[in-house]
């Protein structure tokens, strides 16, 4: 692997989108741009995710039919979280073609699982739907790489030994960032890792955003450890601030 310099993959002293990283100064634009974009594309991930979650309830209700949860509904209240959480709309300032062009196929690649999982949402006399928000990410990374997978992939992994999907394993450069980096105690909580290095043989900008539990997780993976939960897997007896997981983020050069 090419990696940034040490100095690189440290924070820093600029703030894009609530997430540190170098100053511009201190890196090639190209980098600093590919930095923005993969914070852009892990938001956008993390906000239809909050919508997923904040829908739980009315999802898993059995006694409705109609929840009028569509993808238009849907989307716009992406959107509206996103713009919340970072300060501004996934489309302002000036962008380049490349990103305009991931950050639409993303709320493409949305609009189409939510389409795609209405008959299970809208299902009456029936209450856990299984349509939770890691299942969401899955889908929709699927669907985004199906659209631009020769120009960026996404995906949520974690450690080995939390993963309970196997199409979320960590690859070899995942799982070392995961356990020689993110695991350092003097490394600063939710810094992001960078690299410029090669993925299947194509160079590649490659980001690794750290995730960590929080109290709304604890129901499927808190304590006590191998309770059943309400998925049917095994808790994994974590807490609040443990590492629970990362968004991985490929941008082909």
């Amino acid at each position: 692997m090419s990696a940034l310099s040490t100095l690189t993959r440290r924070s820093i002293a600029a703030t894009f989108l609530g997430c540190a990283f170098l100053a511009p100064a201190a890196i090639g634009a190209g980098v600093t741009e590919d930095v923005a974009m993969g914070i852009r594309l892990a938001e956008l991930l993390r906000a239809g995710r909050s919508v997923v979650s904040n829908y739980q309830t009315l999802i898993n209700d059995p006694a409705l039919g109609d929840k009028h949860l569509d993808s238009e509904r849907f989307a716009s209240e992406v959107i509206a979280v996103y713009s919340k959480n970072t300060g501004q709309a996934p489309f302002s300032g000036e962008l380049a073609n490349r990103d305009r062009r991931l950050l639409e196929a993303q709320i493409g690649a949305m609009r189409e699982v939510v389409d795609e999982q209405q008959d299970d949402i809208n299902r009456a006399g029936i209450g856990f739907k299984g349509f939770v928000p890691a299942v969401f990410a899955r889908l929709l990374n699927e669907k985004f790489a199906a659209k631009v997978g020769n120009e960026a992939l996404v995906r949520v992994t974690a450690p080995e030994q939390l993963v309970r999907n196997r199409k979320s394993l960590p690859d070899a450069w995942e799982a070392s960032i995961i356990v020689s980096v993110f695991s350092d105690p003097k490394r600063a909580k939710g810094e992001a890792y960078t690299e410029v290095t090669e993925v299947d043989g194509r160079p590649a900008f490659r980001m690794l955003l750290p995730e960590y539990y929080t109290d709304s997780c604890l129901s499927c993976h808190g304590e006590p450890k191998g309770e059943i939960d309400v998925t049917g897997y095994p808790k994994e007896g974590g807490k609040a601030g443990d590492l629970g997981g990362a968004i991985s983020i490929v941008l082909f050069k």
